[in-house]
């Protein structure tokens, strides 16, 4: 009996592992495939899929491929990468849209299959080839980023982790720009752990580990940007988009080769409206992008960090110094805000219960998903407890 229960346990297992292994598979295989009957051969023999379209509600056909400017806009979560991306959501020419969650899980995916040399054997002994998973993998994130949002001349991304694949994200769309989001670390982490922010390896009781944490994980998407060189990438600072929004936007939309917009400077008076920015109810950043640009956020972190951390900054962070921060200066020096964001401040304070009130009811909103979500995941696992679910095996960002 011991025998017969053990050999059914390792079959268990051993079904885990294949399916572990098999479904990502033959999910990217089934999305390559479809591609096939209409795809064209390049000049090197890889066959990549012609373009498609999506029709709009202007009646007008938008073209999509791999050959598009897209726009990736990443970072570290709690950076301004939302802010940003609803900035240029403002603009009439740009949709970037709600986070996917799902790009950055498939880019790590793939890099988990390349890492291991038995399993990028086995791939190669069955014909799954680096062009077919690149293939593959770029079908799949251009059927996404042009599929989940309205369609519009400029299609955009903004997923906070996908910059640590820049490199690799411009192999796969070679016309492709990247706009990195650089925030004060200590900031960031404030950020993080106060508003319980899940990322997996964070440990939220713990200032010191996650300013490790983001030292390393910035360092990884910085060299990324450095390596793709400054036409194709740009390094944008949160604090001075915030203090001086339009030189810095004028500055963004000319290296994104688009026309200059005023609407990007009023995104508030866009979110949620018919034809406007749509915004995730889910993102925690969502209750502070409804309001105009402002420095509320600038310096929360300020005395907030342990004696200690704050002590030993510079050896726990070093990239605030490479990315221009004094880890001594408690409060730092960002520069001065410009009067059109000191005006909106101002609006903000003196309508302080409003706001407060708008935030809250989004959070009231956030709070009833999350339980439906919690819900039907405890349903879903009581019914089948032996169902793989996939952990581990993607950043977890809540």
């Amino acid at each position: 009996m011991y025998n017969y229960n053990k050999k059914r346990m390792a079959s268990r297992a051993l079904k885990k592992y294949i399916l572990f292994i098999c479904c990502p598979l033959i999910l990217l295989f089934l999305i390559y495939r479809s591609f096939s009957p209409c795809s064209v051969q390049t000049s090197n023999g890889v066959m990549v899929a012609a373009q498609r379209y999506i029709m709009g509600q202007d009646s007008k056909k938008y073209v999509y491929n791999r050959s598009m400017p897209i726009i990736f806009i990443g970072g570290m979560p709690r950076s301004g990468t939302t802010l940003l991306r609803v900035m240029l959501d403002a603009h009439p020419d740009i949709r970037c849209g709600e986070e996917t969650r799902v790009i950055p899980r498939l880019l790590s995916l793939k890099q988990q299959w390349l890492k291991s040399p038995v399993e990028s054997k086995r791939l190669e002994e069955a014909g799954i080839s680096g062009d077919v998973l690149d293939n593959a993998v770029a079908s799949f994130t251009l059927e996404i980023i042009a599929r989940h949002g309205e369609p519009a001349p400029r299609l955009c991304n903004k997923d906070p982790f996908t910059l640590r694949s820049a490199v690799y994200l411009h192999s796969l769309f070679p016309k492709a720009k990247f706009i990195l989001l650089i925030r004060d670390g200590r900031a960031v982490v404030h950020s993080i752990i106060s508003r319980k922010v899940t990322i997996t390896g964070f440990d939220l009781n713990d200032y010191r580990q996650c300013l490790v944490k983001w030292n390393s994980a910035m360092s990884a998407m910085y060299s990324q940007c450095l390596s793709l060189g400054s036409e194709i990438c740009m390094p944008v600072h949160y604090e001075q988009v915030v203090l001086q929004p339009r030189p810095w936007m004028e500055s963004i939309l000319k290296f994104l080769e688009i026309p200059w917009n005023e609407s990007v400077l009023h995104h508030e008076e866009l979110v949620d409206k018919p034809g406007g920015i749509s915004i995730s109810k889910l993102e925690r950043s969502s209750d502070q992008v409804i309001k105009p640009i402002n420095i509320e956020a600038l310096t929360k972190w300020v005395g907030q960090i342990p004696e200690d951390v704050v002590r030993d900054m510079a050896n726990i962070a070093p990239m605030l110094s490479t990315l221009g921060y004094d880890p001594n200066a408690n409060p730092p020096d960002y520069g001065k805000p410009d009067a059109f964001v000191l005006k909106n401040t101002n609006f903000i304070k003196k309508n302080e219960q409003i706001w407060a009130s708008k935030e809250k009811e989004l959070q009231k909103q956030r709070d009833q998903l999350r339980k439906i979500y919690n819900r039907n995941k405890a349903a879903q696992k009581s019914g089948s407890n032996s169902n793989f679910d996939g952990k581990g095996i993607h950043d977890k960002i809540t």
